[in-house]
């Protein structure tokens, strides 16, 4: 098995380009990878929750993950699989394809219909997805408030690694900062943690978080960056201020359903990836207005000015 790429810093959580009408949109993944190495990303992490994994078809799944992996070569950009899935046959079937094309980790969240009943089940369903690809760093992907899977990571990721020769790391989605100490501190460097939730970040950089995966770096990667220059450069007054700024973008995104939000931003500012699928709903036009007049008079330094 290859090492673990050394990810720090900002990961965007991809979103997932669609036509018109709602299909897969492949032609438009190299303008979001020139995008996004334009605002400085070297890696992205694909066909998560951001990506809407759960509304496309494993074939569509498969499609999309190649075509990353592919552009992602071109451009200088790591790739990061998402291959969690109800059916663990499918999330082995996207294992395979993303080791067979280079990916440089895969992540898989816990079965969601059917819950695993305990600790040792759930390290059960990791280990059968990761012996699929055995050649590439395996990630959990801990996301309770969407799985409904709340086990502690640190009662059962000891056991994980026992059983995963290739364990990684964690994507912690999770907004409990205890957990996520005692994660860090269990790990003591052996494996990497990726920080999910943007509006908590700079608590997350304080407590030891080095990278970080989520939705707001498609979009605002600069104002993130502010935030942990300031923290860096020990000004914690501006980087609190900065992080309140997107605490107020993202929860009014949130109000409005917030991946259509996200698709509406990036619209604006030149890169166009479609609507999302149902059962998410798109802006009206409406609701589109009154979020630009709020982005220009309440958030300029979110991003460049808007096109």
């Amino acid at each position: 098995m290859g090492e673990p790429f050394d990810i720090r810093g900002l990961i965007p959580a991809v979103l997932t380009p669609l036509t018109a009408d709602g299909e897969l949109h492949l032609a438009m993944v190299e303008r979001q990878a020139e995008f996004l190495r334009a605002e400085g990303v070297t890696a992205v992490f694909v066909g998560g929750t951001t990506g809407e994994f759960s509304s496309l078809s494993i074939e569509e799944r498969l499609a999309l993950a190649s075509r990353w992996l592919e552009v992602g070569r071109a451009y200088g950009l790591a790739v990061l699989v998402h291959v969690g899935a109800n059916c663990l046959k499918d999330s082995q079937l996207l294992a395979v394809n993303a080791q067979r094309q280079g990916a440089i980790g895969i992540a898989l969240l816990s079965p969601h219909y059917f819950k695993p009943a305990t600790p040792a089940d759930l390290v059960a369903c990791c280990r059968q997805v990761a012996l699929a690809a055995p050649g590439t760093p395996f990630y959990f992907y801990h996301i309770p408030a969407l799985t409904g899977v709340h086990f502690p990571l640190t009662e059962w990721i000891e056991q994980a690694c026992e059983q995963i020769p290739h364990f990684a790391g964690v994507k912690f989605t999770h907004t409990d900062l205890l957990d996520f100490q005692l994660l860090l501190q269990a790990g003591q460097g052996r494996w990497r943690v990726f920080y999910g939730v943007d509006e908590q970040l700079l608590a997350a950089w304080v407590l030891g978080a080095q990278a970080a995966v989520g939705s707001s770096y498609n979009f605002a990667t600069p104002l993130f960056r502010r935030i942990l220059h300031s923290a860096e450069q020990g000004d914690l007054m501006t980087a609190r201020q900065q992080q309140a700024q997107a605490a107020r973008l993202i929860r009014r995104m949130l109000t409005m359903g917030y991946l259509a939000a996200a698709k509406e931003l990036l619209r604006w500012r030149g890169l166009d990836l479609g609507p999302v699928r149902l059962p998410l709903r798109n802006l009206t036009a409406e609701q589109s207005a009154q979020f630009r007049h709020w982005i220009e008079q309440e958030l300029l330094d979110v991003a460049p000015p808007l096109h």
